[in-house]
């Protein structure tokens, strides 16, 4: 069989002038998921296509020419494509559609009406089975595997997208549960890899030829000692990139030989959650760390010419505007190489979603704003668009023409150069978000700043769309009439869609 694997990106991310911002802030990469099943498929006789929207364009119409199988990969902001995607496929062809993902696993009914598959959690141990038809449940809920030595690694063969960037996880899960957090329960438990397997992945993507690579564990040295290894085994194997991202804790800079091997193995590149400065703030969301914590990881990691990536969150119960503009600047005097604010997100499954739901502070319907650059609750203390137009505040007040200098003084002028790309596209962005809030009446941000959505009788669940297959004469990208309805669903659920199959149940 011909299997199509597909990681959707919205439509203001497949726009190229995002794409062409976004290789400012890193190297194009590719989620391994896909790259893992894809594999598994591959080695099982079956031909196999993995493409990034982000990254590039997707094929649609060879595509559904001879693809017999499709699996599309969701986050929630992503999800709508995924569906309008699932539906496409449905209408101009007989292919069998598969979703999973983050989303799917934490709204697996809604995610089953675009689908004739659902796999929640991590699908390595099924996914042969659903293909090849030996699983026929609609819904089919999967146990974590608990070695991961085991699993096979990610498959680039199968990559159709741009990538010039490996990534890696040594681990599954996180130790910590900040309460805003999807990924530490999509991968729960906490589990990793042997030290010999992440070498030998390492070592496989240096003879490649890559010369950039992520780790994408939720944090790479929660486990102090086994990173040490890790990095002692690139230094002495000659197994370091040009570049290494990772993510990180605060605490990592309690332990200076830690600090020292990260810096020889030239992972160089960390991003760090400074969250907030607000110690309630902090407190209520369970980061587990100070003030002071910062500035030590931050000092340390200049020391070592680890450049700093500083998430901050926005919109945090106990924060006010004063609280987010004061940690922005607190990031801009840490030198931080970047920064990334992150408006605070209530994705289904969290502590957060549910408590939003319980005070009726849930906002906007559409999941495709629910990319922590956009606001889609009630805040506690301003407005939905004050909280908004703080995320434009953070961006051009941070990447700055004249930063851009500073920076290329301490990194070097090659990093001044993609800080300024930063400034333009940041201020560029928020231009246009402040223009259309003023002036497009049908957008996210009017509605947003002029408060249509509080006017709404009461939250509604997302909207969809219902395509009828047409293809533009050229052939070369699929056009579609559709109607927009509140959340009907292509595809009806039969009355055992969620049943476990045994093998999962037992």
């Amino acid at each position: 069989m011909h299997i199509v694997f597909i990681t959707p990106a919205s439509a203001l991310r497949r726009f190229p002038g995002y794409r062409l911002g976004s290789r400012f802030y890193g190297h194009p990469n590719a989620i391994t998921g896909p790259l893992i099943l894809g594999g598994i498929l591959k080695r099982a006789g079956h031909t196999v296509e993995v493409y990034e929207e982000l990254n590039g364009r997707l094929p649609l119409r060879k595509c559904l020419e001879k693809a017999d199988v499709f699996s599309i990969y969701t986050m929630t902001s992503t999800a709508p494509r995924a569906y309008e995607l699932a539906d496409i496929i449905h209408a101009c062809s007989d292919a069998k559609v598969i979703i999973g993902g983050i989303h799917a696993t934490t709204m697996p009914e809604e995610a089953a009406a675009h689908a004739d598959h659902v796999i929640t959690g991590e699908g390595e141990s099924v996914i042969l089975d659903v293909v090849e038809g030996r699983l026929p449940d609609r819904i089919i809920r999967t146990a974590p595997p608990s070695d991961l030595d085991a699993l096979p690694l990610p498959d680039y063969s199968i990559l159709k997208t741009p990538c010039d960037c490996a990534n890696i996880m040594t681990t599954r899960g996180c130790t910590y549960r900040c309460t805003f957090c999807t990924t530490s329960r999509m991968f729960a438990p906490y589990r990793q890899r042997s030290v010999n397997s992440v070498i030998e992945e390492i070592r496989i993507y240096k003879n490649m030829g890559f010369q950039y690579m992520n780790f994408e564990d939720d944090n790479f040295t929660a486990d102090k000692e086994r990173a040490k290894e890790i990095c002692r085994r690139m230094i002495a194997e000659d197994l370091t990139f040009r570049e290494t991202f990772f993510f990180g804790r605060t605490d990592m800079a309690d332990d200076e030989e830690l600090m020292s091997l990260l810096e020889k193995a030239h992972l160089n590149r960390v991003l760090i959650g400074i969250e907030s400065l607000n110690e309630k703030a902090l407190e209520q969301i369970h980061k587990g760390q100070h003030r002071d914590d910062i500035v030590r990881a931050a000092e340390s990691c200049r020391r070592h010419k680890i450049r700093l990536i500083a998430s901050v969150v926005l919109g945090l119960d106990a924060d006010t505007r004063e609280d987010i503009r004061k940690a922005v600047r607190f990031a801009k005097d840490l030198d931080a190489y970047q920064l990334q604010p992150a408006v605070l997100t209530p994705y289904p499954g969290t502590p957060v979603w549910r408590q939003f739901e319980e005070e009726n502070r849930m906002l906007v319907p559409d999941w495709e704003q629910y990319d922590m650059m956009n606001v889609t609750f009630r805040p506690k203390n301003m407005s939905a668009w004050e909280l908004q137009d703080e995320f434009y505040h953070a961006v051009t007040h941070f990447y700055t023409f004249s930063s851009a200098f500073r920076i290329g003084r301490i990194f070097g002028w090659g990093y001044m150069v993609r800080r300024l790309g930063l400034a333009f596209f940041s201020y560029a962005g928020a231009f246009g978000a402040r223009f259309a809030a003023d002036h497009a009446k049908q957008t996210f941000y009017y509605k947003l700043k002029h408060g249509l959505y509080e006017n709404e009788a009461a939250y509604a669940a997302p909207i969809f769309h219902q395509p009828v297959c047409v293809f533009t004469s050229s052939g070369s990208q699929a056009a579609f009439l559709s109607a927009r309805s509140q959340s009907a669903p292509s595809r009806p659920l039969p009355p055992d869609a969620s049943r476990v199959p045994p093998s999962e149940s037992s």
